[in-house]
């Protein structure tokens, strides 16, 4: 049976050790970030537009799967949790921005409700470093 090592990879979040989660967790060459906001205490960077709270929750991801010894590149799924669907073609558009090239496989579903009011959009993604197309 395989192991693999495990490394928690922390954003610092107040949340994190009250709710019992990491930003992102590393096994063996898996790489899992959980899922992503805009948040922020002062309101959801980007305000009211979904696709500035994508690029923000991208850039959070990244200093994640960088952390973890990965990168966009080798990212083989993404899930993209839409307060509203009709916000689809703004935040696929960014989505297609990042991984125009590397199109991992892809979820979009809408939501009730994520965790604050203000927040539009939530992305998780899974990495395995070295999947990267050559």
């Amino acid at each position: 049976m395989a192991t693999y090592p495990r490394t928690l990879i922390s954003s610092g979040s107040v949340y994190e050790p009250t709710v019992g989660y990491s930003r992102a967790v590393k096994a063996g060459d898996f790489v899992f970030v959980a899922g992503t906001t805009a948040g922020a205490p002062d309101g959801a960077i980007g305000g009211s537009d979904p696709a500035e709270q994508t690029r923000e929750i991208f850039r959070r991801v990244a200093v994640a799967l960088e952390q973890a010894g990965s990168s966009f590149a080798d990212v083989v799924r993404t899930r993209i949790y839409l307060r509203h669907m009709s916000d689809f073609d703004a935040v696929g558009a960014v989505h297609g921005e990042i991984f125009g090239d590397i199109r991992p496989a892809a979820t979009a579903v809408e939501v009730s409700g994520l965790a604050a009011d203000d927040m539009l959009v939530e992305i998780d993604v899974d990495a395995i470093i070295g999947s990267a197309a050559k």
